[in-house]
């Protein structure tokens, strides 16, 4: 994850953005270049305001797999003309989501991501491998923003990151834990 990744993590997606398991992403006309990028999903279980990163777990109810879809292209303008990117990363069904794991299921230090399209694996990586670790990220976001009960935290991609088609199948998983699959039309 990358100190961009940092900065996206602070904005709050809208709930349109989620999409449950078997699911539809759907390919928005004002894009022509829509990526993938599999992220563990960090959920807020209690709320969080300016907690230390040693106690910020505590605030941890579970995580999840989780899919951030980017129109590129549309980023690529937003970065051009120095304007948020909501239009890039916020539209609805852009961000599929797993089922919901209990906190004490995932080790956050050492958890596996992969995900495929259309049976092809694209991402294959593990969370200790990330540049800023659960703990310092979410202190990181709540020492400036409020984090409440159910928001939803990506926590950054391994390399892979690659386009998406219309008819594309995405499957991404935290291997024996939890799975998901999304369809793009």
């Amino acid at each position: 994850m990358c100190c961009t990744q940092l900065c996206k993590a602070c904005q709050r997606e809208p709930t349109t953005c989620y999409v449950n398991n078997g699911g539809i992403v759907r390919y928005p006309s004002i894009s022509k270049n829509i990526h993938y990028e599999v992220e563990l999903g960090v959920v807020i279980g209690e709320k969080a305001a300016q907690i230390s990163e040693d106690k910020i777990m505590d605030h941890v109810a579970g995580y999840t797999i989780a899919v951030d879809v980017t129109c590129r292209d549309i980023q690529d303008q937003c970065i051009e003309q120095r304007i948020p990117w909501t239009m890039a990363k916020c539209l609805d069904t852009f961000c599929p989501v797993g089922n919901f794991v209990p906190a004490s299921e995932i080790d956050p230090f050492n958890t596996e991501l992969l995900l495929k399209v259309n049976n092809e694996l694209k991402q294959h990586g593990n969370s200790k491998d990330m540049i800023f670790n659960v703990p310092s990220l979410l202190e990181y976001i709540n020492r400036h923003i409020t984090l409440l009960p159910g928001d939803l935290v990506l926590t950054g991609s391994p390399e892979g990151v690659g386009p998406l088609s219309r008819g594309d199948e995405i499957y991404a998983a935290i291997p024996s834990v939890t799975e998901a699959t999304f369809y793009v039309e």
